[in-house]
């Protein structure tokens, strides 16, 4: 079974496509291992999804460990990004939804109304890095502060040799090759939760608002989805960009190191996304598990996000709700959960796992 967002063409055109998975009921509603049931729980009906692309890579694993044990019953995954994602769930057009950043106040009117009879909830599922990417021959190891990374995408750095450059990388030999810097072009939460570190790091050097969509202003190439920016990195020199950490080791990418709140100068990693995302508080109410990250923690890569699935805590027909509770209580699961480091994402703390195994057995 592919995913079906492996290509982009330089130009932004994405090609993406469905997962199909097959799930089934579970006995162990709260977490626990996460097994699932036996074949004869399972729920036989096709449920559509859609949103994040940077969870699809954990979707496919998932998809290909939870259809082992069941048959029958599908859901399809359109890794169509967190903005579409979102609009498709408010329109009623799937069961559940992928969002790398938590629901706005105005998004959570329409998506409360979808529910009908219940709230929509914020889960985190996947936590990670994103991975500052870039092309750049004979340079290695490149360190960057935020203000820096700032300037950059601002468009106010123009060349890898700029002195803010060479201060963050002292001793290293840097061309005076031209910076092209690429962004996502599409809706994403991706670019959210890297323009609020931005703004939290460097309000100095970063004069955009934060948000899905990456500002016009800011110039750049725009490309589609995180495939469309790593495949952008790939074949051409002096580009930089950001995406998700498995995209940037499945494309075998160079990675800058960030300075975080202590100094220093982190290298990107799951473990070291873990540390930074222990420090995230919940603002949500009641089952809403929306999360504050810490973008200046002192421990860890600074450059996170957690994305969420999106889902009725009460009001979907009764078929699809048991069929989202069944899978997300496999995703959140320990054994769901398991899966995720060796694919460049970090495990939910326990402290924030807890809570959403708990919030996933409430679903009805």
């Amino acid at each position: 079974m592919m995913i079906g967002t492996r290509l982009a063409a330089l130009g932004g055109v994405a090609l993406v496509g469905a997962l199909s998975l097959t799930a089934c009921g579970s006995d162990d509603n709260g977490g626990g291992s996460g097994k699932p049931a036996a074949s004869g729980d399972c729920v036989k009906s096709t449920v559509n999804a859609a949103g994040s692309s940077a969870q699809a890579n954990a979707m496919s694993e998932w998809i290909k460990g939870y259809q082992q044990s069941c048959a029958g019953a599908n859901v399809n995954y359109n890794a169509s990004g967190s903005g579409a994602g979102v609009q498709a769930f408010t329109g009623g057009q799937v069961a559940f939804a992928g969002s790398d950043s938590a629901l706005k106040p105005e998004e959570h009117g329409p998506a409360d109304a979808r529910c009908k009879t219940g709230k929509a909830l914020d889960l985190p599922m996947v936590g990670g890095p994103i991975a500052i990417i870039y092309n750049l021959k004979g340079v290695d190891n490149l360190q960057l502060t935020p203000a820096t990374i700032a300037g950059i995408f601002a468009g106010k750095i123009k060349t890898w040799n700029d002195p803010a450059l060479a201060k963050d990388n002292s001793g290293v030999k840097l061309p005076a090759t031209p910076i092209k810097p690429l962004h996502r072009s599409d809706d994403s939460g991706t670019t959210d939760n890297l323009t609020k570190f931005l703004l939290a790091t460097a309000p100095d050097a970063w004069k955009f608002p934060g948000g899905k969509t990456f500002p016009a202003a800011a110039g750049g190439q725009g490309l589609k989805g995180s495939d469309g920016v790593s495949t952008g990195i790939k074949q051409g020199d002096g580009t930089i960009g950001y995406a998700e950490l498995s995209y940037a080791t499945n494309g075998k990418l160079q990675t800058a190191k960030v300075q975080n709140g202590a100094g220093d100068f982190s290298e990107v990693s799951s473990d070291a996304a873990s540390k930074a995302i222990a420090g995230a508080q919940v603002s949500g109410q009641g089952n809403d598990l929306a999360l504050t990250l810490d973008y200046k923690a002192k421990d860890g890569y600074p450059v996170v996000l957690v994305t969420y699935e999106i889902a009725c805590e009460k009001g979907l027909p009764k078929e699809q709700a048991d069929f989202v509770k069944s899978f997300l209580t496999y995703t959140s699961s320990q054994q769901g959960q398991s899966i995720l480091s060796g694919l460049g994402y970090a495990p939910l703390p326990d402290s924030i796992l807890t809570k959403v195994q708990a919030a996933v057995k409430g679903l009805s």
